[in-house]
C-alpha cells in the first residue's frame, strides 16, 4: 500500500503564493506519476497538475503559468507551488499517485487539504 500526506495549505489573499507538499510512505516503488486535484464546493474533483516518473508534466488549463508542479524522489515527496492566487483556485487539493506512466493518477489518494484564497 501507498501512503499520502498533504501539508501547505491555508488561507491566503488574491495574488498570493502557497506551496503544497505531498510526502509518500509504504510501497513508493510502486509510483510511477503523481499530482494534484481539487474539489470545490458543489463541482466535481478535477486534475489540476501531474508529473510522470520521467518528470514530463500536463496542467490544467486554468492554473498554467501559475502553478509549477515539481517531485524530489530522494524525499519521495511531490510539490506544487501555487502563484497568482484567485478565489476560484478556493478548493481542497488532494494529492494522488499511481502505479502507471499516466497524465491521471488517481491509484492512491491523500486525505486533502484545503486552499482558501479570499479577493
Amino acid at each position: 500500500q501507498v501512503q499520502l500526506v498533504e501539508s501547505g495549505g491555508g488561507l491566503v489573499q488574491a495574488g498570493g503564493s502557497l506551496r503544497l507538499s505531498c510526502n509518500a510512505s509504504g510501497s513508493i516503488f510502486r509510483i510511477n506519476a503523481m499530482g494534484w486535484y481539487r474539489q470545490a464546493p458543489g463541482k466535481q474533483r478535477e486534475l489540476v497538475a501531474s508529473i510522470k516518473g520521467g518528470g514530463s508534466t500536463n496542467y490544467a488549463d486554468s492554473v498554467k503559468g501559475r502553478f509549477t508542479i515539481s517531485r524530489d524522489n530522494a524525499k519521495n515527496t511531490v510539490y506544487l507551488q501555487m502563484n497568482s492566487l484567485k478565489p476560484e483556485d478556493t478548493a481542497v487539493y488532494y494529492c494522488a499517485a499511481d502505479r502507471r506512466y499516466t497524465p491521471k493518477p488517481n491509484d492512491y489518494w491523500g486525505q486533502g487539504t484545503q486552499v482558501t484564497v479570499s479577493s
